[in-house]
C-alpha cells in the first residue's frame, strides 16, 4: 500500500483552487483546471515535497478580454503570494536603450515594498509576449535586421528563466541615478507569459489548434501542433521549452459576458453599486438592460474589456451628476442603456 504524503496546511488541492477561481472567473473551464493543476504542482515543488518537479511556468494564449491577466491575478490571491504585471514590449536585450529584463523582477520587488523574501515567492505576469516574436521568422512583421525587441528579448528572458539568482535594482524608476542593487533568487518565482497571438493559425496546423479549431485527434497532438504553430509564429523553441504549461483560453460567449456583469463577487454591477452607494443611489439592472449591455460590449469585440468600456460610458453622466441624484433608484433597462451608450 502506497504511503500517503501529508501536505502542509497552506497547500490547497487542485479542486479547491479551481472552485475559488470559479467564483470569480466566468467561463474558461479547461483553462481554470489547467491553471489549478499547475499551481498545485508549483506549491508542492516550492514546499520541498517534490524536488524533481520542474517549475510550472505558463504560457496563456487567448483573445483580448478572455481573462488571461484576471486568472493570474486571482491565482496569486488564492495562493497568497505577491503579483506583478509587466509588458514584454517595454524591454530590450542587454546593451540597447530600454529596460533590461532583470527590471521585470524589480516590479515584483516594488509590489512588496522591497521585501526580498516575499518577492522570491511571487508570480510575475509577462503580457504581450506575442509582440516579441522573432521577426526573422517573417510573416508577423516582415522586418529585418537586428531584432532587439523580438528574438533578443526572448533570449534575454530565457536567461532570466534559467537563472537561480539575479541582481536587480531596488528602485529602477530613477534612471538618472546609480542603481542600488540587491540579489534575488528567482528559482521559485512563477512566470506566467501571455499573448493574443491574433494572427496565428495561418499556417499548416490551424485546424488542430485549441480555440482555432476542434479537430485535434488528441490533447497531445493538439499541444504538439500548437507548439509548432508558435514556433512558426516566431517564438523560440528554447523559450517555449521553459513554458511547461500551455493554457488556451476561448473567446467569451454572450451568455458568459452577461454572467460577468452580475455573478462574481467583484462583478461590474457590484462595483458600480458600491460606487454610487455613497450618494444613496440604488441601481437595479433589468434583464433587458443586461442583454443590451452585452450586445454593446460584444460589438466592440474586446471580450470582458468591452464590458468595462460599456459600463464607463453607461454611467458617465450619472457619475458627473451623482450628488444631484441622492437617494434615487436607477432602473437600468434597454431604454436606459440605448440612451446612454452610443
Amino acid at each position: 500500500m502506497a504511503r500517503q504524503i501529508e501536505l502542509p496546511e497552506p497547500i490547497s488541492t487542485p479542486k479547491e483552487i479551481f472552485d475559488e477561481l470559479n467564483r470569480y472567473v466566468i467561463g474558461q473551464e479547461h483553462a481554470k483546471k489547467t491553471v489549478a493543476i499547475a499551481a498545485y504542482n508549483h506549491m508542492k515543488r516550492t514546499s520541498g515535497l517534490a524536488k524533481l518537479l520542474k517549475k510550472s511556468n505558463m504560457l496563456m494564449i487567448g483573445p483580448t478580454g478572455s481573462g488571461k491577466t484576471y486568472i493570474a491575478r486571482q491565482l496569486a490571491r488564492i495562493l497568497g503570494v505577491p503579483f506583478a504585471v509587466v509588458n514584454a514590449t517595454e524591454f530590450t536585450e542587454a546593451g540597447y536603450y530600454g529596460k533590461d529584463v532583470e527590471l521585470m523582477i524589480s516590479e515584483l520587488l516594488m509590489a512588496v515594498n522591497g521585501d526580498v523574501a516575499q518577492a522570491e515567492k511571487g508570480i510575475l505576469f509577462v503580457d504581450e509576449v506575442d509582440k516579441i516574436a522573432s521577426r526573422s521568422h517573417g510573416f508577423v512583421t516582415g522586418a529585418g535586421g537586428r531584432d532587439i525587441g523580438g528574438e533578443g528579448v526572448q533570449q534575454a528572458l530565457l536567461k532570466l528563466l534559467e537563472s537561480n539568482k539575479v541582481m536587480v535594482p531596488l528602485n529602477f524608476t530613477q534612471h538618472w541615478s546609480k542603481y542600488e542593487f540587491v540579489q534575488l533568487d528567482v528559482t521559485n518565482i512563477l512566470f506566467i507569459c501571455a499573448g493574443t497571438f491574433s494572427t496565428m493559425g495561418r499556417g499548416r496546423y490551424k485546424a488542430d489548434i485549441g480555440f482555432y479549431g476542434e479537430s485535434a485527434k488528441s490533447k497531445r497532438e493538439r499541444q504538439k501542433n500548437l507548439i509548432r504553430e508558435l514556433e512558426e509564429y516566431g517564438m523560440l523553441a528554447e523559450f517555449l521549452g521553459r513554458m511547461s504549461v500551455l493554457v488556451e483560453l476561448e473567446q467569451l460567449t454572450n451568455d458568459e459576458l452577461g454572467r460577468i456583469i452580475t455573478d462574481p463577487p467583484d462583478s461590474l454591477l457590484n462595483e458600480y453599486k458600491e460606487l454610487f452607494s455613497f450618494e444613496g443611489i440604488k441601481l437595479i439592472l433589468d434583464p433587458s438592460g443586461r442583454k443590451a449591455l452585452v450586445e454593446k460590449a460584444a460589438a466592440k469585440k474586446l471580450g470582458a474589456r468591452g464590458l468595462r468600456s460599456a459600463f464607463e460610458e453607461l454611467f458617465f453622466d450619472l457619475s458627473f451628476h451623482a450628488p444631484e441624484h441622492i437617494g434615487e433608484v436607477i432602473q437600468i433597462d434597454r431604454e436606459y442603456v440605448e440612451a446612454h451608450i452610443q
